[in-house]
């Protein structure tokens, strides 16, 4: 055995003992959500931060510096104060989730990331999982991920370029302190989030999430959606479980503890949390709200309905206006996917609204939801009646339409999930590799692809691509009858071709919601389905090409975004290679006019 494997057995011991140690110092009970009465707290608005300065009347370019912090903050009236994670500007600012940044397509944002986090975790991890740890062993690897942002490698937040606090240690991939935003993509809904390796979701169970809007006044200033403040807001959900002492509950102990002594696939809370509160109520008016809804949770899917019957009005999915508003009665979000919706509450008979949840966790055959997690935030409306400025359009931005025609590669991109003796998940690869396996997905840049999907798990996996937009165009499941003959030869070669995937994908066909036929960059893959999307890596807004250089190291990822799927370690790399025009021109030169007068 070498002394490099040795030393490697040794770090994962002495990591295990302190886990263990820390569990055991960490006494308390776990507390009961009915404990908790839900609609006593009123719902914030998180702090907004503006990515850009004005000038004598003109947006300039903006450099922030965003820390990260541990302090305490008040999830609930009646739970004492929790220690977290947050994003903020400084500890006394930062808050749960973290600021919303608002920026203006075509300026560009800079942002340091600031990691001010202790030496030690507030959580449990697992050292057995691929996992960034310190050579030291000391100091919490952070690394910020803007997520649904069309930008730079080296700003991607890549899970290796991470580092501590001070910027002490640092991942092998890490380039440069300063991320660059340069806010060139669609105008739409992004969030920003912890992206380190092996440890993304802890370190979003602890706090590290937040939204980030991308503006566009001549775009969007004409469809006179409701605007400002008060009647556009961001809504970030997602699930925790707390003990007495208001702590975070996590299961420190593994479904396979032989194997992985942390690791479980899936975390679920039951305590549902909205901007930082559990279960808030809001005063609304009779009118038209804008709710960009973001399920920040780790692995819970939730399914949207109002108990009253109002109406959700879609507008966008995840960063990108839909071509016209597309009204449901329930809306079904992934862990990471976005909801950009209109609620008019003059068409409420009550004068209340509970938001409320119906899916099943793990989604779509786990357990029902109960009292606690099936209720969400609670809407108080107002009586007077008023006058609305805002409206619904009947059209909303058309982009292109996808076009088969024109992609320049077929990929199939296969799930995997790997099970021990006893049946337990004990983790789960795309195409079969782990993630240090060598790049296998290189799209050139400024062209469309083809991937088909194969989900070959139990679960609905919501995959997430970055730097990439996807369309949608089918879902087929494999045939029942044979699904195990292929994915038996699946899990033997990895090949759908030489598996004959075609004799396979004759099942039933299902409908793309009409509100999700859009531009995604994250969509659920149905288990036993095969899920074909055009992926097009270029803007979708514009003929431009991209203002930096996508091939640049050290590249882009894709992966399952159930983080504790991600973790271990459902993920790939994906690098971009070079399109030689004419001339010796590269694909990615453009400029901020070529946009605006696709728009127009």
């Amino acid at each position: 055995m070498s002394f490099h494997v040795m030393e490697r057995i040794v770090v994962v011991l002495v990591m295990f003992l302190a886990l263990m140690l820390g569990v055991l110092s960490s006494s308390g009970q776990l507390i009961s959500p009915s404990q908790l009465e839900m609609f006593v707290d009123e719902i914030q608005d998180m702090p907004r931060i503006q990515g850009f300065h004005v000038v004598n009347g003109v947006s300039k370019s903006k450099s922030l510096k965003i820390g990260m912090f541990k302090k305490h903050w008040k999830f609930h009236r009646d739970l004492p104060p929790t220690p977290v994670y947050a994003y903020g500007t400084s500890k006394h600012t930062a808050t749960i989730p973290g600021p919303t940044i608002e920026a203006i397509h075509g300026i560009d944002t800079y942002v340091t990331w600031q990691n001010h986090l202790p030496s030690k975790h507030i959580l449990p991890w697992d050292p057995t999982i691929p996992t960034a740890i310190p050579f030291t062993k000391k100091g919490i690897p952070t690394v910020v991920h803007l997520h649904g942002g069309i930008d730079e490698p080296e700003s991607d937040g890549n899970s290796n370029s991470w580092f501590t606090a001070g910027f002490k240690e640092k991942g092998p991939t890490w380039t440069k302190k300063m991320y660059h935003y340069r806010n060139m993509q669609q105008p739409g809904n992004l969030w920003y989030h912890d992206h380190a390796m092996g440890l993304t979701r802890v370190n979003l169970l602890a706090g590290l999430i937040g939204s980030y809007i991308i503006r566009h006044h001549d775009v969007e200033a004409p469809l006179r959606l409701p605007n400002g403040d008060e009647f556009d807001r961001p809504l970030i959900v997602f699930d925790r479980s707390f003990l007495k002492d208001g702590s975070i509950y996590m299961n420190s102990t593994g479904n396979n503890p032989n194997i992985h002594p942390q690791w479980q696939p899936e975390y679920f809370g039951d305590t549902i949390i909205v901007n930082g509160k559990a279960w808030p109520r809001m005063i609304v008016r009779r009118r038209k709200y804008r709710f960009r809804i973001i399920n920040a949770s780790n692995a819970r899917f939730f399914r949207f309905y109002f108990t009253n019957g109002l109406d959700f009005i879609h507008v966008a999915a995840d960063s990108a206006y839909l071509r016209r508003p597309v009204t449901t009665n329930e809306t079904l979000l992934a862990p990471s996917e976005i909801a950009d919706v209109v609620i008019d509450f003059s068409k409420s008979k009550s004068d209340f609204a509970i938001l409320a949840n119906d899916a099943p966790y793990p989604y779509p055959s786990g357990d029902p939801v109960n009292d606690a997690n099936g209720r969400v935030m609670k809407f108080l409306i107002k009586r007077q009646r008023e006058f609305d400025t805002g409206r619904i359009p009947n059209k909303l931005i058309k982009y292109p339409f996808p076009d088969l025609s024109s992609t320049s590669q077929t990929r199939y991109i296969a799930m995997y999930e790997y099970t021990s003796a006893i049946d337990e998940p004990t983790h789960l690869y795309i195409n079969g590799k782990s993630y240090d396996e060598p790049v296998t997905e290189k799209p050139k840049a400024g062209t469309s692809e083809v991937w088909n999907v194969i989900n070959l798990t139990e679960d609905n996996h919501p995959l997430h691509i970055h730097l990439g937009l996807f369309v949608v165009m089918e879902q087929r499941e494999l045939v029942k009858a044979k699904a195990e003959e292929f994915k038996s030869c699946m899990t033997r070669f990895n090949d759908a071709v030489k598996c004959q995937i075609s004799k396979y994908t004759r099942g039933k066909r299902l409908e793309v919601p009409a509100h999700e036929k859009g531009w995604k960059n994250v969509y659920k893959m149905t288990p036993g389905y095969v899920t074909k999307i055009l992926v097009r890596f270029s803007y979708i807004h514009s003929n431009a090409s991209y203002t930096f250089d996508p091939t640049a190291e050290p590249g882009y990822v894709y992966h399952c975004h159930i983080l504790d799927h991600e973790d271990n370690v459902m993920m790939r790399p994906l690098k971009l290679v070079k399109i030689w025009l004419r001339g010796g021109r590269l694909v990615w030169v453009s400029s901020v006019m070529d946009c605006i007068t696709w728009w127009r």
